[in-house]
Formats: structure tokens, sequence, C-alpha cells
């Protein structure tokens, strides 16, 4: 028997109102102001906006929501290279929010129709929302240019109690339940029986009861001494500084670490030398000095090139030249190179002149072997990337190392949305995390995301832990992208499945229309 549920549609008007609020709603529930519970509230403003509508309403709805959202939530980034960067980026993952919202106001137009049961609306609509909505994050995260995955929901829960869920499900699979809870909430709210009432009740309970699974289990084999050294230095793209002044300020910050202490490695954040020790002497005994100083390798940011071509690398300084290195892989486009230079300088020479070079992406593996400690690097925006977190733990990392050089974000939200990150990567991995930053955000992170050790925010220095040495692996690791490539998929076969049987309906109707014979008239003149 079909299941009654209250026929709710916003008048357009309300709905680009709520629309608009949504935006700033999800982002509070981001650092820094991080009140958690606001993403799932957001989530739903989303959602009621795109109930009953069209899709040309529901891709303005799903606009002014996106731009609402992302112009808050990235504001941060007008401080590099000023409103325009800005509001081209916010207005193309807006873009990517208004297309995904059209099929999710499809989903609630055609889904019910076919499948009109308590189990039907309750369940199976639900799933197919939040399988495309995380199907709209995937596309965006990996496409243009590598995408930007910046602003999914699921990192909005670092430090809630849904954030043990990575570890089970990764980044994208939070999302997915994290929509879905919020779909199944809705769906069962707006049923008008009392046994609908009774089945919000259980739904809701059975739901949070599945989101609060405990901890995966952590496991170690071994311990290591490391150093995070934050120099506090000019590190800003347009920072005036003279040469070496970045290395400088790096061995000023670690003036207070006794050379007796035990130290396994010392690590420097990203772009923390700007005197690369393979080209440039006065670098190489630097980096000698410090390393025999403290008997221990140096692991540092540094610019390399290899003929015509840069790259922002990190390497592994040991008796007295590179052993390993690795060149970030996801280099941020319009930030540190210009793809397709010519095609877009037209547009806007004089930003796009600002970005004097470019850096090649890398192709070295992510992990480097510190002694025998198996270390995997993560240089700033890699850190979102999910098949970078897949590529080194694959490659056996125990514990990762995040580089970020965040000066140019100031005193942002930049810098909390990333240790944000970096700490629900920890938990996904079930690894220790070094988040190690130029100016901010330099933590000690253990494998259920607590912090253990830190330095303060803009003040040059560096702090010492000890860590347990990651082994073993979780669920989100195991499955990687198979996880949204799924619950995507789900989704997007479901909606044009449903589209396909509600096209069969319509011809098998006009078939049984047009086999009826004619009826017979009575004419009276027979008479």
């Amino acid at each position: 028997m079909p299941t009654r549920v209250a026929d709710v549609r916003l008048p357009l008007w309300l709905a680009l109102i709520v629309a608009l609020g949504a935006g700033p709603v999800l982002d509070g529930g981001f650092p820094d102001l991080d009140v958690w519970p606001l993403t799932f509230v957001g989530i739903g403003f989303v959602l009621l906006a795109l109930r009953g509508r069209r899709a040309g309403g529901a891709f303005l709805v799903g606009l002014v929501a996106g731009l609402s959202f992302y112009l808050v939530h990235i504001e941060w980034t007008s401080l590099y290279l000023g409103p325009v960067p800005w509001a081209a980026l916010s207005t193309l993952e807006a873009l990517f929010f208004a297309g995904g919202s059209v099929l999710i106001t499809l989903a609630y137009r055609w889904l019910p129709r076919v499948w009109p049961s308590a189990l039907g609306r309750s369940l199976l609509l639900p799933v197919v929302v939040g399988g495309l909505w995380t199907l709209r994050e995937f596309v965006a995260s990996n496409w243009p240019y590598g995408g930007f995955a910046w602003g999914r929901v699921a990192l909005s829960q670092s430090q809630s109690p849904f954030a043990p869920l990575v570890a089970y499900v990764g980044i994208s699979g939070l999302t997915f339940l994290m929509v879905t809870l919020v779909a199944v909430v809705i769906q069962l709210a707006l049923q008008t029986t009392v046994r609908g009432s009774t089945r919000f009740l259980a739904g809701a309970t059975a739901a949070v009861a599945l989101l609060a699974l405990p901890a995966w289990p952590t496991f170690s084999n071994g311990t290591s001494s490391i150093v995070a050294v934050q120099g506090n230095g000019k590190a800003g793209y347009f920072d005036k500084r003279e040469y070496g002044d970045l290395t400088a300020s790096q061995v000023l910050a670690m003036a207070g670490l006794p050379t007796d202490q035990k130290v396994d490695m010392i690590v420097w954040p990203e772009g923390a030398s700007d005197r690369d020790p393979t080209r440039d002497p006065y670098g190489r005994y630097v980096f000698d000095a410090l390393t025999d100083a403290y008997k221990a390798p140096l692991v540092s940011g540094v610019i390399t090139q290899d003929g015509d071509k840069l790259y922002n690398s990190s390497i592994l300084w040991q008796n007295g030249g590179v052993v390993d290195q690795y060149d970030k892989k996801h280099p941020i486009p319009f930030g540190e190179y210009v793809p397709d230079r010519s095609f877009w300088r037209p547009f806007a020479p004089d930003l796009i002149d600002l970005i004097a070079r470019d850096y090649t992406p890398g192709t070295r593996d992510e992990v480097f072997d510190v002694n025998g400690v198996l270390a995997g690097i993560s240089i700033c925006f890699d850190i979102v990337d999910d098949q970078l977190i897949t590529n080194m733990m694959n490659e056996g990392a125990q514990v990762i190392i995040a580089q970020t050089n965040n000066a140019d974000f100031g005193r942002t939200d930049e810098n909390a949305q990333q240790l944000a990150i970096a700490r629900l990567r920890a938990i996904e991995t079930a690894r220790p995390l070094v988040n190690v930053s130029t100016v901010a955000s330099t933590r000690v992170i253990d494998a259920h995301g607590t912090t253990i050790a830190s330095t303060p925010d803009f003040e040059a220095g560096f702090t010492t832990a000890t860590v347990d040495l990651g082994t073993g692996t979780t669920p989100a690791v195991i499955a990687s992208r198979a996880i949204e490539l799924f619950v995507g998929l789900f989704g997007l076969i479901m909606l044009i499945g449903t589209r396909v049987a509600l096209g069969g309906r319509r011809s098998r109707r006009r078939l049984l229309l047009a086999s009826r014979p004619e009826p017979v008239l009575h004419d009276p003149r027979l008479h």
C-alpha cells in the first residue's frame, strides 16, 4: 500500500531564500566555527528546497546554494590573487552543485512513482539522494585539472562523534551516510500517518545507532621520535624577503632543541628552504650541519629543478645527499601552475602573469624509507586527494608527514580547514600524522585523531613527539575509491532505471488506449 507523505513543495521564491541560507549554515559546520551539527541542518535546507522542483528551478536553487556556500567557505582564496579567482572558483563549484541538484530533484519526482511503498520512499529514495550527492562531489573533486575536493560535507566532521566512521567508509562514504541520514529523517518526518510517526522515531534511532560505531582499533609496531619545525618566516608567495631567509628562519626556530636529544627524523614544512641543497653550496652546508649535529635525517620542502622543469618537492637528506625525493603530484591549478596558459591568459593577463613559474606534477612514489620507518609524504593540497592517500598506504606508510605552506592565507579559516582534513586522514588510515606548517597549524596527531603535540600558531618553534608507528589497515583503505564509485553509480543507475520504467509505463498506457475498440454509436435513423 502506498505510503502517505505530506506534499512539501516550497514556492520558488521561498526555496531560493532557503538555498541562500543553506550555504552559511553548511559552512558553520566546518572549522573555524566548527559547529558540526550545522552541516546536517544545511544539507536538510538544500534537500527541502529541491523537493518538487522542475529541472530549471532545481538548477537555480542549486546554483544559489552552491554560491552561498563556496563564497563563504573559500573566501580565503581572495587573499592570494584577489576577488576574481575566488569568485571564479566559487562559481565553478556552484555549477557542479547546481548540476547535482537537478539529479536530486529528479529523484524526488520519479522514484516515489515507481516505488511508492514505505520502503521505497523512506529508504531507497534517501539512498539514491545520498548517492547522487556523493557522485557530484566525486566529479567536482576530480575535474577539471584534477578537481577541487575542498568543501565535501564529510570534511566538517573531524571533531564530531561521526569522525570514526571514516575508518570504515572513507571521507566520501561519510558524505554518503550524512546526506542519506538527513534524507531519511526528512522523508519519515513528512509521513502523515501514525505509523509513519512511529517509523520516523525508529528510523532516526536506527540511523544514529548505525553511525555511532566504535572507533576502528589501531595497531602499532615500534615508535619514532619526530621533530616538526615551524619557522614562521616570510613564506608567502608575494612576501618580500632576501634569498636564504626561509632557510634561516627554520634553523633559528630549532635553537632550543638540544643536540643530545634522541631524534629519529626532523621535519620541515613545504617550501621551508629557499636554498636547494642539491644546487646551493650553502644550502648543502646547512643541511649537512643539522643532520650531523642531531644525528638524524632531515625531511624538508624545497623547490627542485630538473632541466627546464620545476617541482614542489620534499627531500630526505642524510649522509650528505638526497636519499629520497617526492615531487608534489597535485599542484594547484592557477596557484602553482597555469594549465593551458595560452588559452586563459587573454581573459585575465595581469592575474595569469602573477603566476610566473609553473610547477610540474611529480611522478615519484609517496613514501620515504627513513632508516626503516616508512613515512608517507603529502604536500599541502595533496592531503585532500583520496588517491594519493591510498597510494601511500598501499606502499606501506607507517606515519604520514603532511607538509604545508599556508602563509598566503593568513589567519583565515584555511589553516583550520586543512588541519581538519589531516585529522580525518589520520583516523581514516589508522596512522599517526605530523602536520607541519611554515606559519600555523603544526600539530602531531595520533591514529585516533587526537592532537598529542603542537606549536603555537604564528610563532617560530618546534614540537617533539614520539609516535606509535601504525600497522594493519582499515576497511576504508581496503575499499579505497570503490565506495564512492559504488554509491554514486548506484544512485545514477537507479535514477536512469526509474526514468526508463516511467517511460515504459507511458508507452504501455498509450498502447492500451490505442487497442481499445471504437465505441458503437446508436443512430436513430436505423429505426
